[in-house]
């Protein structure tokens, strides 16, 4: 629901009215554009009747928003949102590329990986701590000693560490060492994690679900916003569907419709989205082309003997030459 103000509207009345709905339960959002003023309602508007509102001196009007993510959607927040850590910032006309290696394997990796991706122009570290496998078998990461590595690689490089968070276990330890918490896709709709990670109030990296609708993930992102933070990120990593030629099949088309839909910035992942490393570069390209805020890229400097997806991490060479393209494609587009 949104509340148009009339422009006579004296900034006293619009308070107690702001104060009078939030006693109700609900979240109030102040629009302001131009000379246009507007309260925007999430919750459970229906304890709210828009004809006693109507009513009221100070209203112009009373709409209905259809879309239920009131917080995430653009409607609420027409600005776009810019997630700043550090000097590093990503929406809003703000690029940002966040690149390592899949997972943490030892010091010299990471911090090597570490070293080469900043040389490059990458303004994020990535790297799994925590490893969500399909198999129990597989490797699962280093764990708490994976955050350390990370922590240490962050000290001698300056670059801000992104890592994914598995169970609330962690909370702790991500809320005090980790820049940008990341929920991924297989954790996109675990409602409790998302509730406790909003708590945080730290930028968090929220990617799509494997069989998931921009709706779902923007429902998911509704929960981390409503839980605390604001400064969240979209990334269109790729869906399931019945081509087998790719490990995924990125979804391009999900950046423009979910920029037109939400403030939030939307990255891609062409790692994931492909499978492939042979794919990452042209896929990252093409990103770029359809309006990507950033892209988050599997770089390893042996990928032949990664523990943890190889086959679609690019060495640093190969990142390095893309980031160039990269770069050139921006120029293009401007």
């Amino acid at each position: 629901m949104i509340i148009v103000i009339k422009p006579d509207a004296s900034e006293q009345a619009i308070e107690q009215l702001k104060r009078n709905i939030e006693n109700q339960g609900l979240i109030v959002q102040d629009i302001k554009g131009g000379n246009a003023r507007m309260l925007g309602l999430a919750g459970e508007v229906a304890s709210v009747s828009p004809d006693s509102l109507s009513r009221m001196d100070i209203v112009e009007s009373v709409l209905m928003v259809r879309e239920p993510y009131k917080l995430a959607g653009r409607r609420f927040h027409p600005r776009d949102t810019i997630v700043a850590v550090g000097q590093a910032q990503i929406g809003g006309g703000h690029f940002s590329v966040i690149a390592g290696p899949c997972s943490v394997e030892g010091e010299d990796q990471i911090l090597s990986i570490a070293r080469d991706i900043a040389k490059s122009g990458a303004e994020f570290l990535r790297g799994g701590a925590f490893k969500p496998r399909s198999s129990p078998y597989a490797f699962h990461g280093l764990g708490l000693d994976g955050l350390e590595l990370l922590k240490a690689a962050r000290q001698k490089t300056g670059l801000p560490i992104v890592s994914e968070i598995l169970s609330t276990d962690h909370l702790d330890a991500f809320a005090q060492d980790v820049d940008v918490i990341q929920i991924g896709a297989r954790n996109m709709q675990n409602f409790s994690l998302l509730v406790e990670v909003g708590k945080l109030k730290k930028p968090v990296l929220l990617k799509r679900g494997l069989s998931s609708s921009l709706e779902e993930l923007l429902m998911s992102a509704e929960y981390l916003i409503k839980g605390g933070t604001e400064q969240v990120i979209l990334c269109e990593r790729g869906i399931r569907t019945f081509e087998t030629a790719t490990r995924n099949t990125l979804d391009l088309s999900a950046i423009p419709v979910l920029k037109q839909k939400s403030h939030l910035p939307v990255i891609a992942d062409p790692s994931h989205g492909t499978g492939h490393w042979q794919l990452v570069a042209p896929l990252a390209l093409a990103a770029v082309a359809a309006g990507a805020d950033g892209l988050i890229i599997e770089v390893h400097n042996m990928p032949q003997k990664a523990l943890c997806d190889g086959q679609q991490s690019i060495t640093p060479e190969v990142f390095h030459n893309l980031m160039k393209k990269i770069n050139r494609v921006r120029e293009a587009i401007k």
